[in-house]
C-alpha cells in the first residue's frame, strides 16, 4: 500500500531528486515577507514549510472587484469598486462613534465609515481632494450611500480584479497569503511532460505549470469547481503518482515466486461437515478466488471485504487450512486484544476439533507463558497462531509461516503489515476488513491487492429494525427497555466519550453506566478503551455469558465482538458518528435469528448532513452503499477513521468528484510498468519528476533499490 509521507532529504539526495524541482522544495523563508514568526504559522496551516506546500494550498473562494459602477447607477448591498475624490473628514466626536470620510464621484456622494480608527492614519491615506480607489459593500442608510471599512486599492497585487481567498489560520491574513502565493507562482518550473500525448489532447488539458498557475488565479466561481480542465489535469497528475506507486509496489511484492498450497482435501471436508450452517454463495465465490491464488506460484495478495455479519472469519479459517495441511503455519492478526480474543474463541475450538495445535499471543502474555508460546511458534509445534501487533516484534520467529491473515487492515500501518509477511518466505497474504470500502478508495488505497467481496448475510438473519429517536424522548425509551431486560434481552448502549467533557455536551459512558445501574442494578456493565485488557475481557465474557443484560460502551465494541443474544443497540448522540462507524456498531446486533433493533438517539438541532446520515441508516443495511454515501458526505480520510488507514491525503484530487480519473490513472500506470518497469526511458524520466513532485517515497525507494 502506498505511503504519502514526504521524501526525506537524505533519500532525495541519494536517489537524485531532479534538479528542475529544487525551486519548489526551497523553504518559504526565501519568499519576501516570510519571517521567523510566520514560518510556524504556515507549517500549521499548510502541513509543511516549503514552496510546494504553499502551491498545493488551494483557494476556496475569490474576491470579485469587477463591478465598478458610478454611484448613481450602483446596486445596493453589492460588493463593488468605486473611483472617488475625498471631500471632507468628519472625526468621531466621542468614543464609540465612527470616523466618517465624505467622498464623491461625478454622480453622487458616499460616506466611508471607519470604527476604532486612528485619525492621523486616515488623513494620510485619504487626503482631502485626493483621488482614491476603494472596494467594499455599497449600502444605503438613511437615504445616503455608505461603505463600511472599505479596502483601499493601490498599485500592486491589490489592483487584481479577481483575487483568490485561501483557508486561513490565526496570525496569517488574507493579504499575507496573497503576497506569499504571488511570490511562489513565478518559481514554478517548466517540467518535462509525463502525460500520454493522446490522452492529454483528448481531455484538452494544459501543461502542468499553466494548470497550477490557473489554480491560483480564479476568474470566476466556475474556476473553483473540481471539473475545470486545469483542476482535472492536476488531479490526474496526483492520482497517476498514486497509481504508479501502487503498480510499483504490486510488481515488487508479487515478484518473488510464491509457494503452492493446494486446496485442503483432508481438513476442509471435516471442517465444513462440523459447521452448523451452509456457506453463502458469496463465501463460496471468495473461497474459490483465494484457493486459486494459493494454488498458483504467485504470492497471494488479496483483500477480503465483508459487510458486518457476512462470515469473513469462516472464509479465513478455510484458507488457513490450505497452508496448514501443506505443512506450513498460518497466522491471523487482529488490531485489538478484544478482537484477538474473539477470534480465539471462534477459531480455536474449530482447530482443536481438527487436532491442529493453536495458540494466541497478545501483549498481555508475559514471562514463562510467553516464552512457551514463542517456543511453539519457533519449533513448528504451533501451526495456527492468533494474535495482535505483538506478532510484529523482532524476537518472534516462525518455523515456516506460509499464510498471514490480517484483520481490519486499516487499523495497522503499512510497514507493520510488510513486517509480518517478511517473517516467512513469500508468505501468502489475506487482508480482511469489515468496513466496506467504496470502489474509488479500493483503487487508491488497496490497488495492489486483488479484491473479494462478501455481500450476503448467512440465511436466517433478519434485517435490523433501525429507528431514529430524538434525545428529549430518552426517558421514554429507557422505560420501554425495562420489559425487554426482564425478558432476558441483552442491550449494547454506546456513548461517544469516556468522561464528561466541558467542551462537548455529550453523554459520557461512565455517567450513563451509573444512571442505568441505578435503574437496573448490577446487570449493567461498562467497557471502554482506558480499561486494562484483563478488565475488558472480564466484562465482555460476562456479557457474552449472559450475566450482564446491558453493556455500556464506547466504540471499543465497534468491530469483531460477537454476542448473538444481544438484539438491541442504542447509540447515543448518533449524529456525531460517520455512516461507516454507525453501520459497524449496528452490526453488533442482528447476529442471531431473533429480530434486532438499533435506536439512534440524536439531538434535534443537528446539522442537515447529520440528518441525511441518519436517514440513510434508517433506510439501508447495505454496507457498500453506505460506504459510497459516506465518501460523498465526509470525504476519504474519515471513512476508515485513522491516520494509519493508508488512505492518501490528496491535495488536488477529490475522490468524490474525480472518480472517473482514478480508473484512467490505474490503467495508465499498469501500462507504464508493463512497458518500462524501471522508468528508465525518456517518458520514465518525466514520470520520476512526477513521483518526486508528489513525494511518493515508497515508489522512489523501490526504483532505486533495484
Amino acid at each position: 500500500m502506498p505511503s504519502n509521507l514526504a521524501v526525506p532529504s537524505k533519500l532525495a539526495s541519494k536517489a537524485g531528486r531532479p534538479f528542475a524541482l529544487d525551486p519548489l522544495f526551497r523553504s518559504v523563508r526565501t519568499l519576501s515577507g516570510v519571517g521567523d514568526k510566520t514560518v510556524p504559522l504556515l507549517d500549521r496551516l499548510l502541513g509543511g514549510t516549503r514552496i510546494i506546500d504553499l502551491l498545493w494550498h488551494r483557494p476556496v473562494d475569490f474576491i470579485d472587484r469587477s463591478y465598478e459602477p458610478k454611484l448613481a447607477q450602483a446596486r445596493e448591498d453589492r460588493m463593488g469598486t468605486l473611483n472617488l475624490e475625498v471631500v471632507e473628514h468628519k472625526p468621531n466626536k466621542r468614543p464609540g462613534l465612527p470616523y466618517r470620510i465624505i467622498a464623491q464621484d461625478d454622480t453622487s456622494f458616499i460616506d466611508l465609515v471607519f470604527f476604532n480608527a486612528r485619525g492621523n492614519y486616515l488623513e494620510t491615506q485619504y487626503p482631502i481632494n485626493g483621488n482614491v480607489r476603494v472596494f467594499g459593500k455599497i449600502e444605503r442608510r438613511l437615504g445616503k450611500w455608505q461603505m463600511i471599512h472599505p479596502e483601499k486599492l493601490g498599485a500592486g497585487e491589490n489592483t487584481k480584479t479577481f483575487e483568490p481567498i485561501y483557508p486561513m489560520t490565526a496570525g496569517v491574513t488574507h493579504k499575507m497569503m496573497t503576497k506569499f502565493v504571488g511570490g511562489a507562482l513565478p518559481l514554478i518550473p517548466e517540467l518535462p511532460e509525463w502525460l500520454d500525448g493522446p490522452l492529454k489532447a483528448r481531455e484538452h488539458w494544459p501543461d502542468f505549470a499553466p494548470a497550477l498557475r490557473a489554480l491560483h488565479n480564479p476568474q470566476g466561481e466556475v474556476d473553483l469547481m473540481a471539473q475545470t480542465i486545469f483542476r482535472r489535469r492536476l488531479a490526474y497528475d496526483e492520482l497517476l503518482s498514486n497509481q504508479l506507486t501502487i503498480a510499483l509496489v504490486r510488481e515488487r511484492e508479487r515478484g518473488p515466486r510464491g509457494r503452492v498450497f493446494p486446496v485442503s482435501t483432508r481438513l476442509r471436508p471435516v471442517f465444513l461437515k462440523n459447521l452448523p450452517f451452509e456457506l453463502t454463495q458469496a463465501q463460496k465465490t471468495a473461497l474459490t478466488e483465494i484457493d486459486a491464488d494459493m494454488a498458483s506460484d504467485t504470492r497471494m495478495m488479496r483483500l477480503l471485504q465483508g459487510d458486518v455479519g457476512s462470515g469473513k472469519t469462516v472464509v479465513a479459517a478455510l484458507a488457513m487450512l490450505n497452508a496448514i495441511e501443506a505443512g506450513a503455519q498460518a497466522v491471523i492478526m487482529a488490531p485489538t486484544e478484544i478482537l484477538a480474543q474473539q477470534h480465539a474463541r471462534t477459531l480455536m475450538p474449530w482447530f482443536d476439533a481438527l487436532r491442529i495445535p493453536s495458540a494466541i499471543l497478545t501483549g498481555r502474555h508475559k514471562g514463562r507463558e510467553r516464552d512457551d508460546i514463542l517456543a511453539g511458534i519457533a519449533n513448528g509445534g504451533c501451526r495456527a497462531i492468533i494474535g495482535t501487533h505483538a506478532l510484529f516484534q523482532d524476537d518472534i520467529e516462525f518455523h515456516d509461516l506460509g499464510m498471514a491473515v490480517i484483520d481490519e487492515q486499516h487499523r495497522f500501518g503499512v510497514h507493520q503489515r510488510l513486517q509480518l509477511t517478511k517473517k516467512g518466505a513469500a508468505t501468502d497474504m489475506l487482508v480482511m476488513t469489515a468496513t466496506p470500502i467504496p470502489r474509488t478508495l479500493e483503487l487508491t488505497s488497496y490497488g495492489e491487492l486483488d479484491v473479494s467481496r462478501l455481500n450476503e448475510k448467512p440465511p436466517g438473519r433478519k434485517p435490523v429494525d433501525t429507528r431514529l429517536i430524538p434525545l428529549p424522548k430518552l426517558e421514554e425509551m429507557i422505560d420501554s427497555l425495562r420489559t425487554q431486560i426482564k425478558n432476558g434481552t441483552q442491550i449494547y448502549w454506546v456513548c461517544p466519550l469516556v468522561e464528561e467533557s466541558e467542551l462537548l455536551d455529550l453523554a459520557a459512558a461512565t455517567d450513563r453506566h451509573k444512571d442505568l445501574q441505578s435503574r437496573f442494578g448490577d446487570t449493567v456493565g461498562l467497557i471502554h478503551g482506558r480499561m486494562k485488557p484483563k478488565e475488558k475481557d472480564e466484562v465482555m465474557t460476562a456479557f457474552a455469558d449472559g450475566k450482564l443484560r446491558v453493556l455500556v460502551a464506547t466504540t471499543v465494541i465497534e468491530v469483531g465482538v460477537n454476542v448473538p443474544n444481544a438484539t438491541i443497540m442504542v447509540i447515543e448522540h448518533a449524529e456525531r458518528y460517520g455512516l461507516a462507524q454507525l453501520h459497524q456498531l449496528r452490526g453488533r446486533v442482528g447476529r442471531g435469528t431473533a429480530q434486532s433493533f438499533c435506536f439512534l438517539l440524536y439531538h434535534p438541532d443537528c446539522t442537515k448532513t447529520a440528518r441525511e446520515r441518519l436517514k440513510i441508516m434508517r433506510e439501508s443495511e447495505d454496507g457498500f452503499l453506505i460506504a459510497e454515501k459516506d465518501l460523498e458526505l465526509r470525504g476519504p480520510g474519515d471513512i476508515l477513521g485513522t491516520q494509519q488507514s493508508g488512505v492518501p491525503e490528496f491535495r488536488l484530487a477529490d475522490l468524490s468528484a474525480h472518480g472517473d480519473l482514478i480508473a484512467m490513472a490505474r490503467d495508465e500506470a499498469r501500462l507504464i510498468i508493463n512497458k518500462d518497469p524501471k522508468l528508465s526511458g525518456p517518458r520514465g524520466d518525466a514520470l520520476r519528476h512526477l513521483l518526486y513532485l508528489f513525494e511518493r517515497d515508497r515508489a522512489i525507494q523501490l526504483l532505486y533499490s533495484g
